[in-house]
C-alpha cells in the first residue's frame, strides 16, 4: 500500500458524517436515551408489594368477595396515588432543569425536551 492511498483512506475514514448522517446518529442517540429513561414507572420493590397485595386479595374473594372488591378498591387507589406522586415529583425535576429564566442555553432547552418527550411517552403507556 503506498502512502497517498493510506493517507486518502484515513482521510475518508475521518471525514465528519454529511448532515444527514449526523441527524440519523441524533436521532439514534435521543432515541437511546429515552429508552433508558423509559424503565418501570415503580420501583421494583413497590410494584413486588402491590402484585403481592392483589394475589391476596385475589384469593380471598372465595371466602369474602364484598371485602375483597373493598380492598382491591383500596389498592388502585393506593397505586394511583403513588403514581401520582412519582409523576408530580418528575415533573418538579424536569421543571428545574429549564425554568430558570434567561439563564438556560438552547442545548438545556434541547436536552428538557427530550426529557419531557420520554416523560410524556411513560404517561401514555399506563
Amino acid at each position: 500500500m503506498n502512502i497517498t492511498k493510506a493517507y486518502d483512506e484515513q482521510v475518508i475514514t475521518t471525514e465528519p458524517a454529511p448532515a444527514a448522517g449526523r441527524q440519523d446518529t441524533q436521532r439514534q442517540d435521543t432515541q437511546r436515551q429515552d429508552t433508558q429513561s423509559d424503565g418501570p414507572l415503580l420501583p421494583e420493590n413497590v410494584a413486588k408489594d402491590f402484585r403481592s397485595r392483589w394475589d391476596t386479595i385475589q384469593a380471598g374473594f372465595v371466602d369474602e368477595p364484598k371485602h375483597a372488591v373493598q380492598q382491591a378498591d383500596e389498592l388502585v387507589s393506593q397505586s394511583i396515588q403513588q403514581l401520582s406522586s412519582i409523576f408530580t415529583d418528575e415533573r418538579n425535576k424536569l421543571e428545574k432543569q429549564w425554568d430558570r429564566g434567561d439563564d438556560v442555553s438552547t442545548e438545556d432547552l434541547r436536552v428538557a425536551l427530550q426529557k419531557y418527550r420520554s416523560f410524556f411517552n411513560r404517561l401514555l403507556a399506563v
